[in-house]
């Protein structure tokens, strides 16, 4: 695999309210549990807000540090102001040590994407002629040139994704 797009990154995409967010769980569950390390990044177009008011790191940030990093034994997050909205090819360095990305969101990205679709949603799916589709999850037969997985077959998409990616999930 050329270490350029290593590791991959696939976009889990749907319409609100399909369950992305759901889907992203079951992935990197099942993932975790076969052995792989997962990285993941939630794409917000409308801005969020990390850390609490009135802790001491919400306080270093709001007094004007451009970088705040919380450190614990078992965990480090870092805010972090940036001048744009990144790309993950431009986030996949601080996930040195994963075997796969996942993200939840960058529809328009040209990148390799898992739709969730579910027919009570909307009439079609969302990126029908998305040429980066490689597999959709659905209800329903949606006539699509693309691997399609009932919405419970979490495990056959894994194992399509490790077949696809030439996973390997060793050190």
């Amino acid at each position: 695999m050329n270490e350029m797009n290593h590791p991959p990154i696939i976009s889990v995409v749907g319409y609100s309210g399909a369950g992305k967010t759901t889907l992203m769980e079951k992935l990197i569950g099942e993932l975790t549990l076969r052995g792989y390390r997962v990285g993941s990044i939630k794409h917000d177009v409308h801005g969020f807000e990390m850390d609490k008011p009135g802790k001491d790191s919400w306080r270093h940030k709001q007094a004007g540090a451009s970088t705040t990093l919380i450190s614990s034994p078992r965990q480090i997050g870092m805010v972090m102001d940036v001048d744009h909205d990144h790309n993950p090819d431009e986030l996949r360095k601080f996930f040195p040590h994963v075997n796969i990305i996942l993200t939840e969101g960058y529809k328009k990205q040209s990148r390799p994407k898992v739709e969730i679709f579910r027919s009570g949603i909307h009439g079609e799916p969302l990126c029908r002629s998305d040429d980066n589709v490689i597999a959709i999850m659905s209800d329903i037969p949606v006539g699509l040139k693309t691997h399609r997985f009932t919405l419970d077959d979490v495990a056959g998409l894994v194992d399509f994704l490790i077949e696809k990616f030439g996973l390997d999930n060793g050190p």
